[in-house]
């Protein structure tokens, strides 16, 4: 039984620009119990492999994140098969604004302790207690309240590039990062102030919500599907867009484009820009915001450094390589002291 990838991404690419095919973007998870996340997560790639699904899945006791592709052909298919599983059925799918047959490459489908990290060691804390989901009318209502705080649960460079307007933008690398500085922000208004918050498409904000709770929070909300499906609600019901920028996301589209307000710069010149792109050297591959000058200027590398090495022959390259643990600037999200207008 293939419980893996047999391809890679670059056979991958070249498969789907011969197929041609339409395919659908989406994302979901769901808060749930499961007894044995290894046995779900075989389940489901058997599954899913068959219906040439592609994406980047986790699996944990808590429940499944899942954020993938698949033929436009097959979604009754796919809808049909996750419907028969009990906590599945129902279950809210956001379909992505902007759609691309390359936005996953490979499927992976992966068991981890959680699935949002969030660095809780806490047995009293109850996931599923979650805050009041608002859909997109109420919650433009809400943060224009005096009475509300609003605020991104992503991070930094999530938010350099779009975000609510008057949010609460933490500073932060992680989701973990921001709980404790947060609710420390925001201790003072645990009774006399609304909570709200958002984020991608709604789970890192259901997490936050069950947690800001269990602190004594008494007022929380949070924004249903996330920025996803506020986007998708605000142009069916043609309301008020309260969101500028874009929306990152985690696939090979990386944003997705909200609002025509370009409100970031490219990391290297200053000019007004929102393109995330990864330097093209491998061994550094750190995400940073770069204009198309100088992309073309840099050959799509972050640093000078970066520009000689990939200019090196490939068995040079590995030479130099050899016997070194490399850092892998892509978690360092834009943070590198080689990028100075991020400074």
């Amino acid at each position: 039984m293939q419980l893996y990838n047999t391809l890679s991404a670059t056979e991958r690419a070249r498969l789907l620009e011969e197929a041609g095919e339409q395919r659908l973007t989406l994302s979901f998870y769901k808060y749930a119990k499961i007894g044995n996340p290894q046995i779900f997560r075989n389940y489901l790639f058997v599954a899913w492999d068959r219906m040439d699904v592609l994406g980047r899945i986790y699996v944990a006791h808590e429940g499944i994140n899942a954020q993938l592709s698949l033929p436009a052909k097959r979604f009754d298919e796919f809808k049909a098969m996750i419907d028969d599983i009990p906590f599945l059925k129902d279950v809210r799918l956001n379909i992505a604004i902007e759609q691309d047959i390359k936005s996953f490459l490979k499927l992976k489908v992966k068991v981890r302790p959680k699935i949002v990290a969030d660095g809780l060691d806490d047995d009293t804390f109850d996931v599923t207690d979650k805050g009041v989901h608002v859909d997109a009318e109420k919650f433009n209502r809400l943060i224009e309240d005096p009475d509300t705080v609003l605020v991104d649960m992503r991070n930094h460079y999530e938010s350099e590039i779009g975000h609510f307007k008057n949010a609460v933008t933490p500073d932060v690398d992680t989701f973990r990062d921001s709980l404790d500085i947060i609710e420390e922000d925001l201790k003072p208004h645990k009774e006399d102030k609304k909570l709200v918050m958002y984020c991608t498409g709604g789970i890192r904000c259901e997490k936050a919500s069950a947690y800001y709770k269990h602190k004594g929070f008494k007022n929380v909300y949070q924004l249903k599907g996330g920025i996803i499906e506020y986007a998708r609600q605000v142009k069916e019901k043609q309301l008020p867009n309260k969101f500028i920028g874009k929306n990152f996301v985690f696939d090979e589209r990386l944003n997705e484009k909200i609002s025509d307000e370009v409100i970031a710069k490219c990391h290297q010149c200053g000019k007004a820009c929102d393109q995330h792109t990864n330097c093209a050297n491998d061994a550094c591959h750190l995400l940073f915001i770069q204009c198309e000058e100088c992309a073309e200027t840099m050959n799509h590398c972050c640093s000078r450094e970066c520009k000689d090495f990939i200019a090196l022959p490939i068995e040079e390259q590995r030479r130099r390589r050899k016997g070194k643990k490399t850092l892998r600037n892509v978690f360092r999200k834009g943070r590198s002291e080689k990028l100075v207008f991020k400074q």
